[in-house]
């Protein structure tokens, strides 16, 4: 806890709280005001563009996280392991590896607890055997390495996209035609930069293999589009977003997607997603098959999506 008095009558708060606490940046202290942790006289404030009140301040600094992640004893499903490298099938929730904001209960963590001393510091000490990822909210395989040989081998074949990755995605409407390759340049957006969008110029080439394994409910007119499908979407490329990104410039977005779902279902879809439970992207890493960088051999895995979208497809498939 710091405090310290403060008496600068018409000066923005935050611009007063970085004088008097000349060891936190403004932008830390616009943090702490919106997560509560500054007050005046025992009241909490939350915004810092209020003009300072005399008083005695108080910023209540959160512990410090520590620097290296942490073994955490968190289940796994494990498909394959040997002493190179471990696949597992992440379910929706689970954070690939720490972050700000983010600091516990990934699969770092978890690989930390399950696999010892053999995931130490392979591939940097901040994320551990990762070698590629998935959001947070995406369920499906992944594949992390247990020793430097293995992240070698399987960063060459991520790098050259020597790898077979297949999600199932439901989406609202349907992409046309009904099978196609979607092939843009990905990068940031620049209206909003936490979001990556399809780019006339920059960002970074992206290809998606797409085909419509199933449509559910009528479309509204002759020729539309269904009110939902299941859509198979196969990576030959592995940008950050990728599908959600490119369905949705097929206008085809994942239901659930709070970033990418511009627009919203059909009320019996929305009625569906809200039956089963669904509370993210409805998208799942079905299928990773790759050669195993040590022993050659060729490994193929393959999940069945989580009961979430499981359930919202056999509801979608009664409209």
């Amino acid at each position: 806890m710091l405090e310290a008095p403060i008496d600068a009558p018409g000066v923005r708060l935050d611009k007063a709280l970085a004088d008097a606490f000349p060891t936190l940046s403004r932008a830390r202290l616009q943090a702490l005001l919106a997560a509560g942790a500054v007050s005046r006289d025992g009241q909490v404030l939350t915004g810092g563009s209020a003009k300072a009140q005399p008083g005695l301040y108080a910023v209540a600094l959160p512990p410090v996280a520590p620097a290296d992640p942490q073994a955490e004893a968190i289940p796994l499903t494990v498909l394959y392991e040997d002493v190179d490298l471990i696949v597992v099938d992440k379910p929706a929730g689970m954070a690939a590896h720490p972050a700000p904001g983010c600091e516990t209960g990934t699969l770092v963590n978890a690989l930390l607890a399950h696999c010892g001393d053999s995931l130490s510091g392979i591939g940097g000490v901040a994320r551990p055997g990762i070698v590629h990822r998935l959001d947070k909210d995406t369920s499906g395989v992944m594949v992390a390495a247990k020793t430097d040989r293995a992240h070698a081998g399987l960063s060459a074949l991520f790098a050259t996209h020597d790898i077979e990755r297949t999600y199932i995605a439901l989406t609202r409407g349907a992409p046309s035609p009904a099978r196609d390759r979607i092939q843009t340049r990905i990068g940031r957006s620049t209206a909003d930069r936490k979001k990556m969008a399809v780019l006339r110029a920059g960002g970074r080439e992206a290809i998606t293999d797409y085909v419509v394994q199933a449509a559910f409910g009528r479309p509204a007119r002759p020729g539309g589009a269904p009110m939902a499908a299941r859509v198979a979407c196969t990576l030959q490329t592995g940008r950050t977003h990728q599908i959600r990104v490119h369905m949705a410039s097929r206008g085809a977005p994942l239901l659930g997607d709070p970033t990418y779902g511009s627009g919203s279902p059909s009320a019996p879809v929305r009625a569906a997603i809200a039956e089963a439970g669904l509370f993210r992207q409805a998208l799942h890493a079905a299928v990773l098959g790759f050669v195993h960088p040590v022993t050659g051999e060729r490994l193929r895995f393959e999940t069945a999506p989580p009961a979430d979208m499981v359930r919202l497809e056999q509801l979608l498939s009664q409209l």
